[in-house]
């Protein structure tokens, strides 16, 4: 039997904390561990008498608390080694974990050239390696002497002997200061002035937007529909029209059950109502659960259709393309479409519908989304920040003053008519949702964002989730501005919105902004570290960041909250 020590004080006036200590030859374990307080220490025995504890009890009290804290430094210590060891693994391999898995066709990936990714990688490791050596380097020069003043060089130590310098070492970083002064420091310099004036384009950009959002919250400008007639069916004064409900998917085993439940819940008249199941499903399991739940439904007299690809070209715009060649499509007006994760509540359809009564040059209207796991982890809440700025701000700026914005692909409801004016769905690239909106806004047709109808989805919770939808959002505006452009130039919509099109939509927030940031951020400020003549401005770094991040989270103030106070008010392990 293992011998056991702890204290008990009298139950009157013991307020501390019991420890107990089990004691196993060789080893030892911790059953109850709890900080004593100060007056654990003590025992009162009579008034005005102090009699102190056991050396002994003293000794595992604080052996307790020695183990505690290498408990924690050995779990920051294996956290760490793990970290390294997934970034060097891989670097070197030039590849995530999970990039043999499947991605969903339905999603439109984007394939990846497998030599482009391996010199990207390369050219990583490559500029990880230089960093590492020139840092060596110049703190060996720091120790021997070379001291360098901001922002004027200090060179006397150049000259500091007969000779010029003092040795080996001292004559090859004379040279590497000279090499930076004559040939790195000036084209570091003029890529550091243009990042700064593209910075500063797209800081305007991003205060313009903001102002445009305070407006319109002081003007409380808002879409407001007009009311629409007596409909005997649902026996409500409103605007029924025909409407059809598109979900497209692919292998979603996790969603497909609550979006399905979720349209099939709309609150429109089933007669003007039909909803298409696209799916598809390469897992032959995936395909018979999901078309079992739309036979369930249809048993419950929703009148839904699942309809499967046997040739599934063109990933999710091929998907859409095809199911609206279906010939039953003609007699519907309206279509509304909704990602597999995303879940429309009962009155989507009355609260976005109705904008198109008497607004027959309206094409599209779309709603924001909002977001069940916002608070799940860190990047949830940061991706919560970014998209309410892009939704409350971008979106509805856009859509108040000159009635067009990008399409999100999901939570909104298209004309038809509109669809068909435009050129349908095409499979030219991997943001088809962008690409119909800029065609459709090329043949005349508005849009309409609605910042208070909102449409619940999930965000990723996990960076190669969040990787892969960021490829998907940004690896194919380029190519279609590339597309588009004789399109723009030829359209007879005005210089105004020409200009907006080609400089504001995609020049500036598709192709510099991430330029800039990646550039001035990612390669121009660590290597002003190491060349130290290239001089970057204080307020580039700090003022200018602080001030757009700033205005960045006024849209959505309470998550920033959220997560200050998870940081400010997280314990230490100690």
């Amino acid at each position: 039997m293992a011998p056991s020590f702890s204290w008990w004080s009298n139950k009157d006036t013991h307020r501390g904390t019991p420890v107990v200590v089990k004691m196993e030859n060789p080893n030892w374990s911790m059953v109850e561990l709890e900080g004593p307080s100060e007056e654990d220490f003590l025992i009162a025995e009579s008034p005005g008498r102090v009699r102190g504890k056991n050396a002994k009890q003293f000794t595992w009290v604080l052996l307790l608390k020695a183990h505690r804290a290498a408990g924690c430094l050995t779990s920051l210590g294996s956290a760490m080694l793990g970290l390294a060891s997934a970034i060097r693994r891989r670097v070197a391999s030039g590849r995530t974990d999970t990039d043999t898995d499947v991605e969903p066709i339905g999603r439109g990936r984007a394939v990846e050239n497998p030599a482009v990714r391996s010199r990207f990688y390369f050219c990583i490791k490559m500029f990880l390696w230089l960093s590492l050596i020139l840092l060596g380097f110049e703190v060996a020069a720091y120790f021997k002497g070379w001291h360098f003043g901001s922002p004027h060089l200090q060179l006397e130590y150049l000259w500091a002997s007969p000779m010029g310098v003092k040795g080996v070492f001292d004559w090859v970083y004379s040279k590497w200061v000279l090499i930076r002064v004559e040939y790195l420091a000036p084209p570091l310099q003029f890529l550091t002035s243009a990042c700064i004036v593209l910075f500063m384009i797209q800081s305007l950009d991003r205060l313009i937007l903001c102002l445009g959002c305070f407006w319109i919250r002081f003007k409380k400008i808002k879409p407001v529909p007009k009311e629409g007639a007596f409909d005997p069916e649902s026996g409500e004064t409103g605007y029924f029209p025909m409407v059809l409900v598109q979900i497209p998917m692919c292998n979603e085993k996790e969603v497909y059950q609550q979006s399905i439940a979720a349209v099939c819940n709309l609150d429109w008249p089933k007669s003007k109502l039909l909803i298409q199941i696209l799916d598809d499903s390469d897992d032959p399991t995936t395909q018979f659960l999901i078309k079992e739940d739309v036979h369930k439904w249809q048993q419950e007299g929703a009148n839904i259709l699942y309809r499967h690809r046997v040739i599934r070209d063109g990933y999710k715009a091929g998907n859409l393309k095809s199911a609206m060649n279906c010939s039953y499509v003609k007699e519907y007006e309206f279509v509304a479409i909704f990602d597999a994760d995303f879940q429309p509540t009962p009155d989507f359809l009355k609260r976005t519908v109705p904008h198109f009564k008497d607004n027959d040059d309206l094409g599209l209207v779309q709603a924001r989304w909002s977001f069940v796991n916002k608070d799940e982890n860190l990047l949830t809440r940061l991706q919560n920040i970014n998209l309410s700025f892009h939704f409350e701000v971008e979106q509805q700026v856009n859509s108040v003053f000159i009635n067009f914005f990008g399409f999100n692909g999901t939570a909104g409801v298209w004309r038809i008519k509109a669809l068909e004016e435009a050129g349908g769905w095409l499979e030219r690239t991997t943001v088809e949702d962008m690409d119909i909106a800029v065609r459709a806004h090329l043949h005349g047709w508005k849009f309409i964002f609605l910042n208070d109808v909102e449409c619940q989805c999930e965000l990723p919770e996990s960076y190669e989730a969040y990787r892969k939808q960021q490829h998907r959002w940004h690896s194919g505006p380029m190519q279609l501005f590339r597309l588009c452009l004789p399109d723009i130039i030829k359209s007879k919509i005005s210089i105004g919105k020409k200009f907006n099109l080609i400089f504001l939509f995609f020049l500036l927030r598709k192709l510099i902004l991430p330029f800039y940031s990646f550039t001035l951020f990612c390669i121009i400020l660590p290597m002003t570290m190491f060349i130290p003549e290239a001089e970057l401005p204080a307020w580039v770094v700090c003022y200018i960041p602080a001030t757009m991040s700033f205005l960045n989270i006024l849209p959505a103030p309470k998550p920033f909250l959220s997560l200050f106070l998870t940081f400010s008010l997280r314990t230490p392990c100690l």
